[in-house]
């Protein structure tokens, strides 16, 4: 009995051994693969899920990679002194760890979209009305990826394929141009914008989806990056279709402030074509979570813009101020009824007079303001603190949880952005128009303002003046996008224009001891004379400087990778000369 149980068990052992390869080679569906996952549109919706997460992390839009390009601007310094200096001052070195933050981040939503393409296959024709929506989404947020990157990396590495993943030798990429870059990203851009729905098509597409209208709107902006006639012209043409509703309907709200608060009666409102969604204050967990590989089910799922702007005196970190050259451009111009521009009230937190009895009258956080008591955002430095994007305004809570926890969407591209991008095209193209007057003056109109006039611009520099030094100013100060326009702009590399920045970005420090003490007598509204300032952004810019430097231990790990401008110190003035990009010169809009 016991041979033959022996024998029984032998031959059991050898047939499991020469039958195992067809009859237990069986697939865990709880463990799935990269080579399993993702046949259905259901699936890849879990991955289109984990891209617009990315989107929410450390280095994309959560902190440092929306305020990279706020501080970069003339609307912002830093008053804390220490965090985000290098890029305030344009002068971060390559061995800055940070400089690697918004490559990482952006990187890892590429590599998620390219996974959803990859799976989805290359003919758009064959797909479901689903997996069109679903490859849709994969190709607005990889286009929006590299958007970010070519800004601010200016010639990053093009990653499209998922297939050459599978080894180093076709992983490791070399360095694309710029102007590559920017073409990839307005061709994801092209074809998000027919494959996916418009928000009137409602649903989740009218509450923070990307949209046909989205991928048009950054279809023109990347255009504009790099802006020869011939995109100029192709910019004008969908900014158009956009206002004309081909992409879906859109107009301002009403009250300007509702395009920074919180909540479903303002988030995804009328006038926003793109905001990343983050959760509203009372429904978030406990857990930052920074960076991409941080994956906790009790994550907050807000950011942290509010806590850089936001005073010290409220539990803020008192990173970055408004510019004084900013506030007192808002108290230059009063509306048709004597009043200030209410955009001022939504931009930087001051007191004034005019706001007794507007909106939550003055107030920060739930703290009533006083004239004789001035509140700024660092004790150390001074500053005017930042009003958007926080609660500084709403009277929702007295003072702010540090770290992921702010529930306003970031509202990335608004209806009034195509509007005074149409205006600009416009003049570049045609020279000032009264369309491009009237297209202004749809924005200035919300705001009070009186409506410009033809006959007082007598030249597209002058009219360019108006759309880049005023309306564009007040409608976003202190919004991301003023150091990408910079950029495009070319102001880096026309003395005048540079001197502008300059004196735009001047502060003087400020501490309310030294005030009272009588040792200094200015207060933190007034203008800076930018020769005797304490500082300016632009003191330490040196060529190439306007973009980041590709972080030297990315530079290491790749070795078909080579550093950008800010790497070499190497000027870019040829961009703007070689390829016949407009430099507008200054022009002193009193005369």
């Amino acid at each position: 009995m016991k041979l033959y149980k022996i024998s029984l068990a032998l031959i059991l052992g050898l047939g499991t051994m020469t039958s195992c390869e067809d009859k237990l080679d069986v697939v865990n569906v709880n463990q799935q693969t990269a080579s399993t996952f993702g046949s259905t549109a259901k699936e890849l919706e879990e991955c289109v899920i984990a891209a617009y997460n990315h989107t929410r992390m450390e280095g994309t839009y959560a902190r440092v990679g929306y305020n990279y390009d706020v501080c970069r601007g003339d609307e912002v310094w830093n008053s804390s002194q220490v965090w985000y200096m290098p890029y305030d001052d344009l002068n971060a070195a390559v061995d800055n760890e940070m400089d690697q933050w918004v490559w990482r981040d952006w990187y890892y939503t590429i590599n998620v979209c390219n996974y959803i393409l990859y799976r989805a296959g290359q003919d758009n024709s064959a797909l479901s009305d689903d997996m069109k929506r679903v490859v849709g989404q994969a190709h607005f947020l990889r286009g929006l990826s590299y958007y970010n990157l070519a800004g601010y990396y200016q010639n990053p590495t093009l990653m499209l394929d998922y297939e050459e993943y599978s080894s180093l030798e076709t992983l490791y990429s070399e360095n694309s141009s710029y102007d590559e870059v920017l073409d990839q990203a307005e061709s994801d851009f092209t074809e998000a914008m027919t494959l996916l729905p418009s928000r009137d098509a409602g649903g989740e597409w009218a509450k923070g989806r990307a949209t046909c209208g989205a991928a048009a709107g950054f279809y023109a902006r990347a255009l504009m990056m790099h802006p020869t006639k011939d995109n100029l012209q192709k910019a004008l043409n969908v900014l158009k279709d956009i206002i004309n509703g081909k992409y879906g309907t859109y107009k301002l709200m009403k009250n300007y402030g509702d395009n920074f608060r919180e909540g479903p009666a303002y988030e995804n409102n009328d006038e926003s074509l793109y905001e990343v969604q983050f959760l509203d204050y009372g429904s978030q967990g406990t857990d930052d979570e920074w960076t991409p590989v941080n994956t906790s089910a009790n994550a907050t799922q807000g950011h942290a813009i509010e806590s850089n702007y936001t005073p010290g005196d409220f539990g803020g970190w008192a990173d970055l101020s408004a510019s004084p050259w900013l506030y007192n451009l808002f108290k230059a111009e009063r509306t048709t009824s004597g009043s200030l521009d209410p955009r001022l009230y939504w931009t930087i937190g001051t007191y004034e007079p005019e706001w007794e009895g507007f909106e939550n009258g003055n107030v920060a956080f739930t703290t009533p303001m006083t004239a004789d008591n001035y509140i700024v955002t660092n004790n150390n430095f001074g500053g005017l603190p930042i009003a958007k994007y926080t609660n500084m305004r709403t009277n929702l809570y007295s003072s702010v949880v540090t770290g992921l926890h702010c529930g306003i969407n970031l509202r990335i591209m608004r209806y009034s952005d195509v509007l005074l991008r149409a205006a600009e095209c416009e003049n570049e193209l045609n020279g000032p128009t009264q369309q491009a007057i009237d297209w202004i003056n749809q924005v200035r109109n919300r705001a009070g303002l009186a409506n410009l006039k033809l006959a007082d611009f007598d030249s597209a520099d002058k009219l360019f003046e108006q759309i880049a030094n005023v309306e564009r100013p007040k409608e976003f100060g202190c919004e991301y996008g003023r150091g990408f326009d910079l950029i495009r702009w070319g102001w880096f590399y026309n003395s005048g224009r540079l001197q502008q920045i300059t004196e735009h970005a001047a502060v003087n420090f400020w501490t309310k001891a030294a005030y009272e003490t009588g040792k200094i007598t200015f207060t933190p509204k007034d203008p800076v004379d930018e020769v005797n300032s304490d500082k300016s952004s632009y003191d330490t810019w040196k060529e190439g400087h306007e973009f980041i430097p590709i972080y030297q231990g990315i530079l290491n790990a790749n070795p078909k990778l080579v550093g950008n401008s800010a790497n070499t110190n190497t000027s870019n003035a040829n961009l703007y000369t070689t390829n016949g990009w407009p430099i507008h010169p200054v022009v002193d809009l009193s005369k």
